[in-house]
């Protein structure tokens, strides 16, 4: 956007530029045709009282020197001729065609206009004016004088108006730069502040500073809607971590008193007892996904430290052979990553034990910042990965695997607080690859 309003401005600029300059010059170079008509008509008009004269007392000697001086003198062209049309007396190289001129000037008409001058041109005028006066034309004096003192002038002229114009074009291009940056600056901040928002810091809030009123008064309304869209959002997670928390306690109670009660009862409501007990145990680790959700969100979850990749894998190798599943690594001998990682690594690892059958292999690799969990397991469908990252989301197929649907939640909540990106990919021949490209580190 502020491309194309310095686009506009400047575009504007160079209109009124060419407004002003344009007729400058035009009328600059009408005046001085005129001026150079005047001149020369003054000498044509006293040429013209000389050959009537001259035609008058048959003498022509006064005459030739005057116009043979004035042809040496400024370099010009004069030709006399008699009424009929024949040439009387000629000096300096005539070039131009004196057809139009002799007639009218035989017609009793002296030249009114001239070509425009202009720095291309002509390089020559030709004037006429009858010798005589009224009815009684002895004759026609045509001058033919050079335009280059005329053209130098237009040239100069036109020359400082392109100057002049040059200047006012860069300086307005300067002033439209300047002009878009100042009514463009809170579009800029609120872009800058909304990619801020989108990336997850959520207490980013536009500067307010130059601009428009209008504008500033939209920076100063996003700030508001910002911190109410915060504050909602905060008070969401604080009744989410405090619900969570406070559930844990009477939870725990509850169980107890449950295991307390099963040394009480009839063996026909055994298996209801532990139909209660497994509900429990999943409304337990809900509460605590829930808990962990929340603090992921508040920023809480995420440490600073490194973890030890291979460390995390050893501890996972004991539950994966008691399930007859192979867990392969191909990792750098240093295969330190962020804390946040190595729990995204646990939560994958925590799946794919759960739907990858005995017989099948889940492999780990760490490669250019890229760490991949990639099973042969069922796997999950275009569309099914599309909403697996999102809250409480389970597959159809998967009703009976405990669980509370929050796990991927949390990674990807992680993934966004550490920088990371997560996706989930199809493996080949079948399977699920969760894949988390760590950010690039300086």
């Amino acid at each position: 956007m502020n491309s194309r309003l310095v686009v506009t401005f400047t575009t504007l600029i160079v209109f009124l530029v060419a407004a002003l300059a344009v007729p400058l010059g035009l009328a600059y170079a009408a005046h001085r045709t005129n001026r150079l008509l005047l001149d020369r008509r003054a000498d044509a008009t006293r040429f013209a009282e000389l050959a009537d004269q001259a035609a008058r007392d048959d003498d022509r000697t006064g005459l030739i020197a005057e116009i043979n001086r004035y042809a040496d003198l400024y370099g010009a062209a004069v030709r006399v001729r008699d009424r009929d049309g024949s040439l009387r007396l000629s000096a300096g190289r005539f070039e131009a065609d004196d057809r139009d001129a002799l007639r009218l000037a035989l017609s009793g008409r002296t030249t009114e206009d001239l070509p425009t001058i202009t720095p291309f041109g002509p390089a020559t005028v030709l004037l006429a004016e009858p010798a005589g006066r009224d009815a009684a034309i002895s004759g026609v004096v045509l001058l033919q004088a050079p335009a280059d003192q005329a053209r130098r002038d237009v040239t100069l002229v036109w020359g400082s108006l392109a100057l002049g114009a040059l200047v006012a074009l860069v300086y307005g291009m300067l002033a439209a730069r300047r002009l878009a940056h100042w009514i463009l600056r809170p579009v800029t901040e609120l872009d800058r502040t909304t990619r801020a928002i989108a990336q997850g810091r959520l207490d980013a809030r536009a500067l307010p500073g130059a601009g428009p009123s209008e504008l500033r008064r939209l920076e100063e309304r996003f700030n508001t809607m910002a911190d109410a869209v915060a504050g909602a959002m905060e008070r969401q997670r604080a009744f989410v971590a405090d619900a969570s928390h406070e559930l844990r306690t009477p939870l725990t109670v509850l169980g107890l008193r449950l295991e307390n009660l099963e040394p009480h009862l009839r063996e026909e409501g055994t298996a209801e007892f532990e139909e209660a007990m497994a509900e429990l145990d999943r409304l337990a680790l809900l509460v605590e996904d829930l808990l962990a959700l929340a603090k992921v969100e508040a920023g809480a979850g995420v440490a600073a430290k490194e973890a030890d990749l291979a460390a995390r894998l050893a501890a996972w190798r004991e539950v994966y052979a008691a399930k007859d599943v192979r867990l392969l690594a191909d990792l750098p001998e240093e295969s330190l990553v962020p804390e946040a990682a190595a729990r995204i690594a646990d939560i994958a690892l925590d799946n794919a034990q759960k739907f990858v059958p005995a017989g099948g292999t889940v492999t780990v690799t760490l490669e250019d910042g890229v760490l991949r969990v990639a099973d042969d397991g069922p796997g999950l469908s275009e569309e099914e990965r599309a909403e697996a990252l999102g809250r409480f989301w389970r597959s159809g197929a998967h009703a009976n695997v405990p669980g509370s649907g929050l796990g991927l939640a949390i990674a990807t909540e992680l993934a966004r607080a550490s920088g990371a990106t997560l996706r989930l990919l199809p493996a080949v021949p079948h399977g699920l690859v969760v894949e988390l490209r760590l950010p690039c580190q300086p």
